[in-house]
């Protein structure tokens, strides 16, 4: 298995480091933190005598210097145990790693409990600098960049058991949805909407379930950390803005496998799996390198022809995005950054497009190849 250097940086102090399964987090922290103790809850004899006697961890602890780190593996499996980690950063001065694959539980059993003691960081899918020659966006839209799915030779017949795993063990297993067969009608439909404006009316009446349970079934998708939602934004600018969210899923072969697809690209899916590719190497770079502050997504409700994907904020500063899959360029890619020109503070408008050369039109709309906007962002070179 190829061991790609990753962007995320060690933090000096105890944190939580979240993400979906099979990023490699377990991987890179074995990288980068040989000399940690480390306690897996996946394995059941760990998890059974910490389960039945937490107060034992702290005791099991007690030899390690001041400074030591500790690295507690799927912490979500045992959340009560951020009690004990809190006593044992206060008495014996540990660092901890507290890595896990769903938010759900311990913001349920309070994550706070930790009173501001760990700092929070997420691993994501591959980028193309961490992958570096080996990243090629046709791939990359086709199978993803998970790396528990780029270590296999048959990509596709991973991926088709990544979606099961989902459904065993971070949903059955944890219990988090009553009605499995009525979750399992909503994952592919949830999937669907991948790089759409979330509707929860149509989703519901598509999966045969309430829209309250809809809901519900978004959410776990979010705390599980496999989909995110960007916000609409409200310009102003004198015309009726779109409020509904864009849904995105964290990787585009993970959203083909939900969904079912398989084998060569469709035309017609390229589109949303480009800016959802695009949505996700924004997001990174946020959490890795605080390339900006948040982003959002902006339209006016009179036409679906005119929106911006992505409105990047930083401080009272704005670089608007637009993610264009086609192979050459066309001038209607422009119309929605056109029309936010007059938004305050909006200092660049910028197309990405998958190859070929850079470019500044007339009007000051840069036109740039997906590789080149990456690496704009790993530079935090968006903002003037």
């Amino acid at each position: 298995m190829t061991l790609f250097p990753r962007a995320l940086r060690l933090p000096r102090e105890s944190f939580f480091l979240l993400g979906p399964r099979g990023t490699g987090k377990s991987t890179w922290l074995r990288t980068v933190r040989t000399d940690a103790r480390w306690v897996d809850l996946l394995r059941e004899e760990v998890f059974q005598r910490l389960l039945v006697a937490p107060e034992r961890f702290a005791d099991e602890l007690r030899p390690l210097p001041r400074g030591s780190w500790v690295i507690v593996d799927e912490i979500q499996r045992l959340p009560s145990l951020l009690h004990e980690v809190h006593r044992v950063i206060e008495e014996q001065g540990l660092r901890f790693c507290l890595c896990g694959s769903s938010a759900r539980k311990l913001r349920r059993a309070g994550v706070n409990l930790l009173g501001g003691r760990a700092l929070k960081r997420a691993m994501h899918p591959l980028l193309p600098e961490e992958m570096g020659a080996a990243f090629d966006l046709e791939s990359t839209l086709r199978h993803g960049t998970l790396p528990v799915i780029l270590a296999s030779e048959e990509r596709e017949e991973r991926l088709g058991a990544y979606a099961q795993l989902y459904l065993k063990e971070e949903v059955q297993a944890e219990a988090l949805v009553r009605n499995l067969p009525g979750f399992a009608r909503f994952l592919p439909i949830a999937a669907l909407y991948h790089g759409q404006s979330l509707n929860v009316a149509n989703i519901a009446r598509e999966a045969g379930v309430a829209r309250t349970t809809v809901n519900g079934y978004l959410e776990i998708l979010e705390e599980t950390l496999l989909c995110f939602r960007v916000e609409a934004h409200e310009a102003r600018l004198r015309v009726r803005e779109r409020k509904h969210p864009k849904w995105y899923w964290c990787d585009p072969g993970l959203a083909r496998a939900m969904k079912g697809g398989r084998g060569p690209l469709a035309i017609e899916e390229r589109g949303a799996l480009f800016e959802g590719w695009v949505a996700q190497t924004l997001r990174a770079y946020r959490d890795y390198r605080g390339a900006f502050e948040d982003f959002s997504c902006w339209a006016p409700t009179e036409s679906r022809e005119v929106e911006v994907d992505f409105l990047l904020r930083r401080g009272a500063h704005f670089v608007a995005v637009e993610a264009k899959a086609g192979a050459r360029f066309q001038e209607n890619w422009c119309a929605g950054l056109r029309t936010i020109a007059p938004l305050r503070g909006l200092k660049r408008r910028i197309v990405v497009c998958p190859h070929g050369p850079s470019m500044c039109l007339r009007d000051g709309i840069e036109v740039v190849p997906a590789l080149e906007f990456a690496r704009m962002l790993s530079q935090n070179a968006l903002f003037p």
